[in-house]
């Protein structure tokens, strides 16, 4: 089970919003900071960490940079960051996947999330959605599950690839319905949401910030949102939860991280940062990305962030061991 934080605590940070940077972290920063995404340019944690690079570069008056590194689905980036020196200029902005799923798909990782790195703070989730074509005769997630429990293992659900989001989502789904589905991996969600619209795939897991545009045009129809609540961009769309598949959650988050053993005077500063910026006049930034901003992963203390993200890596760690979710 997620942990569950009180919104007020991510606020009890007064000393620390008042207080000039200088006068919080000594002489840091005194050059550009280097900020790790790893994943390529244009997925969707790259717009959410230069919304945090501009933020900390007008917050500290130094630069802080966005570095893509992508390879081995996050690993690459991860372990670049993880060798890093902690003194503050090698921050890591990070996601469910490389911060949790992978730890438990791949033996030998040179890195492990809590070994190598401290929290700094949340920033904010995205929900996947269970999408089908214009023309399919399946209008809700009744009608999906009663074609998958008359046609056992026949109803495919794309996804972009093994051990991603969308394959935790479909297999969530699957486990708490009792049903078979046909899990079918894509390089990309392009080509994937491509195959739905054009009837060459029954369904699949999308997250929302890809889904709203495709939803909105009647290209693509949403059946359910996998999320404690509905999301804020989809809120016609009810969740699986409502629909009554009680504890259907999955999709993505993302977080700030540092190198271990980073100051905590340093960590601490930045917190105060992505707090202003997440919760400031930028939220609308965010939630025009399609990042849900309530609840509990966004914002908080890095304490908070620790909690979650060991709850999270159990809980990632189950649904791979319990499903034997291999990557290809």
């Amino acid at each position: 089970m997620k942990p569950t934080f009180p919104r007020r605590a991510a606020f009890a940070l007064p000393a620390l919003l008042a207080a000039p940077a200088s006068a919080q972290t000594g002489d840091w920063p005194q050059r550009p900071v280097r900020i790790i995404v790893p994943a390529a340019g244009g997925g969707s944690s790259d717009p959410i960490a230069r919304f945090l690079a501009q933020a900390f570069t007008q917050r500290f008056g130094q630069g802080f940079v966005v570095e893509n590194r992508p390879g081995a689905a996050g690993n690459v980036g991860m372990t670049t960051a993880a060798r890093a020196a902690p003194d503050g200029y090698t921050l890591l902005f990070g996601f469910a996947g490389p911060l949790a799923t992978n730890l438990a798909l791949y033996a030998d990782l040179p890195f492990h999330t809590q070994r190598h790195f401290d929290a700094v703070v949340l920033a904010g989730g995205v929900p996947n959605a269970l999408i089908v074509g214009p023309q399919s005769p399946l209008r809700s997630l009744a009608d999906f599950l009663a074609a998958a429990r008359a046609r056992p293992g026949t109803i495919g659900y794309g996804t972009t690839g093994s051990g991603s989001s969308m394959h935790l989502a479909g297999t969530v789904l699957s486990g708490a319905a009792n049903v078979e589905l046909n899990h079918i991996p894509y390089s990309s969600p392009g080509a994937m949401t491509t195959d739905v619209i054009a009837g060459r795939l029954d369904s699949a897991f999308l997250g929302t910030p890809g889904t709203v545009p495709l939803h909105r045009a009647g290209t693509i129809r949403a059946l359910a949102v996998l999320a404690e609540r509905r999301a804020a961009v989809l809120p016609d769309i009810p969740t699986a939860i409502e629909q009554g598949l009680p504890g259907v959650v999955m999709g993505t988050w993302f977080a700030l991280m540092a190198p271990k053993g980073t100051p905590p005077a340093i960590i601490r500063a930045l917190n105060a940062a992505a707090n202003e910026a997440i919760h400031g006049p930028g939220r609308e930034t965010l939630a025009g990305l399609g990042l849900e901003l309530d609840g509990d992963m966004a914002g908080g203390t890095p304490e908070q962030a620790e909690a979650f993200l060991a709850a999270e890596i159990a809980r990632h760690a189950g649904i791979v061991r319990r499903a034997n979710i291999r990557v290809e």
